[in-house]
């Protein structure tokens, strides 16, 4: 007898098995469960499970999804729409937080219709969160809600948000991180379509690094973008606002702004918390659709710096003159409530690069730093008034952008995206899978899209 490879055999016999991931099913009928919330209130999912939830059927909000609930990295617990039953989404509605993420890490949620919560539709305090071809709607406050303590990376795309928000401090989007727990975490959006917002600012965020790529925003309360640094008040002990600085990358988007608050974006801090960080604005469309005071970045209480290019800013209405950028000086602002008691705009200084930007002719506060800006009198995009935002073949935009935007020295933005490569959604929520490469032509075009004719040339 062989009795080295008997006792081999006999140690992996009394090893542990890794456990299988399992699926469950939820649903009306003939399913393990009827409820979304019954069913993680009963089981603890294991990484690598998959939760199918039929269709045509809706569910109780109040869904708590807990720490024993969590997967793995790279091999998350998933909920998702089960597509063999039912031709509408299921959707889940109403309570406190219609589903809260709370601490359980490494999930992923697709194709749910999210409504009613009357604190948020979506409360994510976990991290490795991935929200994907979901509807988040008709929500009294805040949309989507990013906690400030035991939050880290988290994933938006090829969703769609609307009628969420209330007053002036809930949000259709409201995203932080902590900085303590979860260093180095990212938030990643990209491919969605927010609008028709209901209260505060389309996208408001603190989180330390944020990828804001191919989305079109259009109809806020108030700002589209707000970015701005961590709640002061808020945050674990060992943080303080020079932890981190709080960057955006902010690339191929499209932002419609329709109110009559004033400014698109508003960056650097509120009273609460600055960023310290870079901003970075490369192919974006910006556009004011009504008459009336108009700015596309307002920069206060301690921002960082403002990197642009190849960016359209045009207000549509006749005897406009829109400002690019904007400082609050520091009389013009309270002084802060926590952290540093700066009121300066600026957290070390101005510091503003850019190139190849187009800005009517009127426009105001166009930084001189801004190297090749072109001017006129219109952008000529297809049709503003039908959302139809591409530049026509004419176009003093076309083939007029700067194709690989320098990083300024000094304060270069960390691993960019340095240009689009694919279009935004097109004023409607994209299917997954269904986003447009853009265009190439015979140079990049200023603003989020190529001319529906491919690009090429600019024609005189």
């Amino acid at each position: 007898m062989d009795l080295p490879r008997l006792l081999s055999a006999s140690v992996l016999l009394l090893m542990p098995l890794p456990l299988l991931a399992a699926t469950y099913t939820v649903g009306p009928s003939e399913r393990d469960y009827t409820e979304l919330s019954e069913l993680v209130d009963a089981v603890d999912l294991q990484p690598g499970d998959v939760v199918l939830v039929d269709g045509d059927a809706t569910y109780r909000g109040g869904i708590i999804v807990r720490s024993n609930d969590s997967g793995a990295h790279g091999n998350p617990v998933t909920f998702r729409w089960n597509r063999s039953v039912g031709s509408t989404r299921p959707v889940l509605q109403g309570g406190a937080h219609t589903i809260k993420f709370q601490q359980s890490n490494h999930v992923v949620l697709e194709g749910f219709d999210i409504r009613g919560g009357t604190s948020s539709c979506l409360f994510s305090e976990a991290h490795d969160v991935t929200v994907r071809d979901t509807i988040i709607r008709d929500c009294p406050s805040h949309g989507i809600l990013g906690a400030d303590n035991n939050s880290g990376s988290f994933t938006l795309e090829y969703s769609e948000v609307f009628n969420a928000g209330a007053g002036t401090h809930r949000h259709p989007i409201y995203m932080q991180s902590d900085q303590v727990a979860y260093p180095d975490s990212v938030f990643l959006m990209r491919f969605n379509y927010v609008h028709s917002g209901n209260g505060g600012s389309l996208l408001k965020n603190r989180h330390e690094r944020a990828l804001i790529h191919y989305n079109w925003f259009e109809g806020s309360a108030y700002q589209e973008l707000e970015l701005i640094g961590p709640d002061c008040e808020t945050q674990q002990p060992g943080w303080t606002a020079d932890l981190r600085r709080e960057d955006v990358d902010l690339v191929g988007n499209v932002i419609v702004h329709t109110s009559d608050w004033r400014n698109a974006i508003r960056a650097g801090g509120d009273l609460n918390g600055r960023n310290q960080g870079r901003l970075r604005m490369v192919n974006n469309t910006i556009l004011f659709t009504r008459p009336g005071p108009a700015t596309a970045v307002l920069v206060q209480l301690g921002q960082g710096s403002v990197e642009m290019h190849n960016n359209v800013i045009h207000q549509t209405t006749g005897g406009s003159a829109p400002e690019i950028v904007r400082e609050h000086a520091a009389s013009e602002v309270k002084a802060p409530f926590c952290g540093p008691a700066s009121r300066e705009p600026w957290s070390d200084g101005r510091k503003v690069a850019g190139s190849n930007n187009w800005v009517q002719a009127s426009a105001r506060r166009v930084p001189a730093e801004l190297e090749g800006t072109l001017r006129g009198a219109d952008p000529m995009l297809e049709a503003p008034p039908r959302g139809r935002l591409r530049p026509v073949a004419a176009s003093p935009l076309v083939a007029a952008g700067n194709p690989s935007p320098a990083a300024p020295k000094g304060f270069p933005f960390p691993s960019p995206l340095a240009v689009p490569a694919f279009d935004p959604p097109q004023r409607e929520k994209m299917a997954v899978g269904a986003e447009v490469r853009r265009a190439a032509g015979e140079g990049i075009s200023v603003g989020a899209m190529e001319p529906r004719a491919g690009g090429g040339g600019r024609r005189r």
